[in-house]
This record gives structure tokens, sequence and C-alpha cells, in this order.
């Protein structure tokens, strides 16, 4: 009789179990056992954060690359250029911590990202430009003379 009044919270446990499996599927070494913490080194850490979504324009005047980077500040992201590749990198480094009569709370979060995108000989490569405010990157990267000259609109006519 005691083992039919748990029936309902077995079905819950296994729900729970399959919902944490899922979350700790794809870390290197899988989920701990039960009973046993999470180490860092066991779990293949620091984990890469994802690359933010960049936004990539045209105009008449060159290309515009904006980056939201939420919690990075300037001193986070890193522009370099080697031959026709642009990567944009960044790591974030967070750190909480609370004190109290009763606890000691820290917190420690890191993560990184890279983006290369592989430039068109259009780009004038000594004219490109880069600034960072309130946590929004955005990369100016201007066309050649000879490339903005090429440009022509072309008239579109109905059939």
């Amino acid at each position: 009789m005691p083992e039919r009044f748990w029936q309902p919270l077995t079905g819950l446990r296994d729900e729970v179990d399959r919902i944490f499996d899922n979350f700790w599927r794809g870390f290197a070494g899988g989920p701990p056992r039960r009973g046993e913490m999470m180490q860092p080194w066991r779990a293949g850490l620091p984990v890469s954060m994802s690359a933010p979504a960049m936004d990539v324009v045209e105009d008449e005047k060159g290309y515009r690359i904006v980056a939201e980077l939420p919690g990075m500040g300037q001193e986070d992201v890193e522009l370099s250029l080697s031959g026709d590749t642009l990567t944009i990198k960044g790591e974030k480094k967070e750190r909480r911590e609370e004190k109290s009569t009763n606890y000691y709370l820290s917190e420690r979060r890191f993560g990184f990202f890279s983006r290369s995108f592989e430039l068109p000989q259009s780009v004038k490569r000594d004219g490109i430009e880069a600034s960072f405010d309130k946590g929004v990157l955005t990369v100016l990267l201007p066309k050649t003379p000879d490339a903005a000259q090429q440009t022509r609109k072309i008239e579109v006519k109905s059939a």
C-alpha cells in the first residue's frame, strides 16, 4: 500500500532526471553521477560562450558590422586583421561576491567567443575603424574609391 502512494512522485522524479540529463548533455564529462558534485576540470570547463549575433550591413560607402555584447567592456574585446580575415574575439569575466554574518557567496563565470569574417577586395584595409558604446561594438569597413565608383544603379523595367 505505501508503494502506491509514491508512484506519482516516481514519474515526477523521472521527468526531473530527464531534464537534468538534457542539460548536462554537451559538457565534455557528461552529467555528474548521483550524489556527486560537478567538478569543473571533469566537465571540460571553461565552456565557450556562444558567439553573439552580428549584423553586417553594406551601403555605398562601405560595410558595417554591429555586435551586441551585453556585460562586456571595451577592454574585453579584441579585433585583428590577418590578410583578408577580420577576427573579433571577446572574453567575459564575471565575479560576484556577497558577505554576511551568516554566509559567504562567491561566484565566477567565464566565457569567450571568436568570429571571423573574410573581407572582400573592395574594403580599404587601412581605413577600418571600431567603436564600443554601452555594450555595442561597431566596426566600419570603408570601400576603396574604385569600388565605390564601380557601383551603378540598374533600371528595372516592367514586362
